[in-house]
């Protein structure tokens, strides 16, 4: 925040500042004092308005609004960053401030709106989840969650991606692409075309199947949605830990995969002697081996940067944007 941001809000101690989180799957809102405490919290359904529509998403974008004010019974809002999935284009921005102006109309929320344009910040979710992460607008996310992608903005501004394609074209060392090794290692163990792997009995006894061929039906003709292949990168994780082979080859190369990503953000946007933090969010990182791994490389290339665990959740990240 900047000084002159501080003292106009400061002189209205009952301003409100709002953050939101929008994405595919739900909304998050968390409403803040100018000193930054949290008051109020609220969820919606998803809005990603190039998948479910601009009403669909306006709605759910009110509805985790009107969640975070519910127990805030005083206070305008002065103020409102908004971090959205799907937004990227000049185009994507004009419609969401369209969105905003008629949120302001809604009927549940009375006359509490006192916006200025310069009081609206729009971006989207890989920067809400950097700043929050970070909690400040300078570092680099990787995040390795279904998907993966590095995301980075360094002092002057300068932002970098990298990955983030999908899981058909990319995301290399998210949950769902090391899931998948371990499901392809099995099977190729299974017929005798890799060396023997725990991953082959784990997955077996997990999916309660009587043999590994019945995995056929399960993935082709039942259909295992991209997320629900992507929880069993655990399964991975748990052979790895109990000193399977295959196992942390596939989590050595996940990591592998994270840093190329991690790298081609840093790389241009800080000096190689310039410290940085590195923000984990995601799932994956939930293996231990996975982010020693990473952390071990990343500083033989970038003595200078710290891997640290989130600080807020990314709506934090949203109402800190305004602030910025």
């Amino acid at each position: 925040m900047s000084a002159n941001q501080g003292t106009e809000l400061t002189k209205h101690p009952q301003t409100l500042i709002l953050g939101v989180d929008g994405g595919g799957t739900k909304t998050a809102c968390v409403a803040i004092a100018p000193s930054g405490e949290i008051l109020g919290r609220g969820e919606g359904g998803p809005s990603n308005y190039q998948s479910v529509g601009v009403e669909a998403a306006e709605a759910a974008i009110a509805h985790a609004i009107s969640g975070a004010l519910a127990g805030v019974f005083e206070g305008r809002i002065g103020a409102i960053g908004l971090g959205l999935a799907g937004v990227g284009r000049s185009r994507d921005l004009e419609v969401i401030r369209a969105s905003v102006d008629r949120l302001q109309q809604r009927p549940e929320f009375g006359d509490r709106w006192q916006l200025s344009p310069d009081k609206i910040a729009i971006a989207h979710d890989c920067a809400i989840a950097l700043t929050g992460g970070v909690g400040a607008n300078v570092g680099v996310a990787t995040i390795a969650g279904t998907g993966a992608i590095a995301y980075g903005r360094n002092r002057h501004g300068a932002t970098r991606r990298s990955s983030g394609w999908g899981y058909l074209l990319g995301d290399e060392g998210s949950a769902y692409w090391i899931a998948l090794a371990g499901l392809r290692a099995a099977v190729r163990a299974e017929d005798g075309r890799s060396p023997a792997t725990a991953l082959t009995e784990a997955f077996r006894q997990h999916l309660e199947l009587d043999n590994l061929q019945s995995l056929i039906e399960l993935v082709y003709r039942r259909g295992l949605t991209v997320k629900e292949i992507a929880a069993h990168a655990a399964i991975v994780d748990r052979c790895a830990r109990n000193g399977d082979a295959i196992a942390l080859d596939i989590l050595d190369r996940a990591a592998d995969e994270l840093l190329l990503a991690t790298r081609a953000v840093f790389a241009p946007l800080f000096n190689p002697d310039e410290p940085f933090e590195v923000v984990t969010i995601g799932g994956a990182w939930k293996s231990q081996i996975l982010r020693d791994r990473f952390c071990q490389n990343l500083h033989q290339i970038a003595p200078f940067a710290s891997v640290i665990w989130p600080r807020h959740e990314p709506a934090y990240g949203a109402a800190l944007l305004v602030l910025s």
